[in-house]
C-alpha cells in the first residue's frame, strides 16, 4: 500500500527542498506570462529560511519528500496573507492544494487570530482561479502589473457564516 501525505509546519531544513518544488512550480506560470523574473524563481534560500522562521509554512510530506507548501502571514488589522501555495506536478489534481490550503487558513485562525484570508494570482491563471473559488474565494480587485500581467485579489472570511443569517 502506498503511503499518506502528511501535513504539518515545515522546518528550516525543509527549506532547500521547498525552494527547489518552489522553483519547478513556477515554471508553467512564468512561461504563461513569458516572465521568469517572478519573485517565487528569485527568492534566495536564506530568504525562505526567514520566512519559514518567522511565518507560518507548512509543507506536505509524502514520506520525507516534500511535495506542496504554502506559507502565511496575519497583518495588524486581523488579515492573513497567503501565498506560495505549490503542489509537485505529480501530484496535483488529488485535492492536495485544498487540503494544503485549508491547513494553513486553520492554523492563521487558531494561532494568530486571522479574521479574513487574502491572496493573489494571476489573471490568466485559470487553475489557480477555480481553486480559490471553489473554496469560497471571490476576487475584490485586479491590478495591472504589466501590459502582460495583472494581479486578481481574492479574499473570505475566516469567521464562519451563522446559519440564517
Amino acid at each position: 500500500m502506498g503511503m499518506s501525505v502528511t501535513i504539518d509546519r515545515a522546518t528550516t531544513q525543509d527549506a532547500e527542498q521547498i525552494l527547489k518544488l518552489q522553483y519547478l512550480c513556477y515554471q508553467a506560470e512564468a512561461e504563461l506570462y513569458g516572465d521568469y523574473t517572478i519573485a517565487p524563481l528569485t527568492e534566495t534560500l536564506a530568504a525562505l529560511r526567514t520566512d519559514v522562521a518567522e511565518t507560518c509554512v507548512l509543507v506536505a510530506r509524502l514520506g520525507t519528500e516534500v511535495v506542496g507548501s504554502v506559507r502565511g502571514r496575519v497583518d495588524t488589522g486581523g488579515t492573513a496573507c497567503i501565498g506560495r501555495l505549490i503542489v509537485h506536478p505529480r501530484m496535483q489534481r488529488h485535492g492536495l492544494g485544498g487540503r494544503l490550503l485549508a491547513a494553513v487558513e486553520d492554523r492563521l485562525t487558531a494561532e494568530r487570530d486571522a479574521a479574513r484570508y487574502r491572496l493573489f494570482t494571476g489573471h490568466r491563471s485559470e487553475g489557480n482561479l477555480r481553486l480559490y473559488r471553489r473554496l469560497g474565494y471571490a476576487a475584490v480587485a485586479t491590478e495591472e502589473v504589466s501590459r502582460h500581467l495583472s494581479l486578481v485579489t481574492m479574499e473570505k472570511d475566516a469567521r464562519p457564516v451563522a446559519a440564517g443569517a
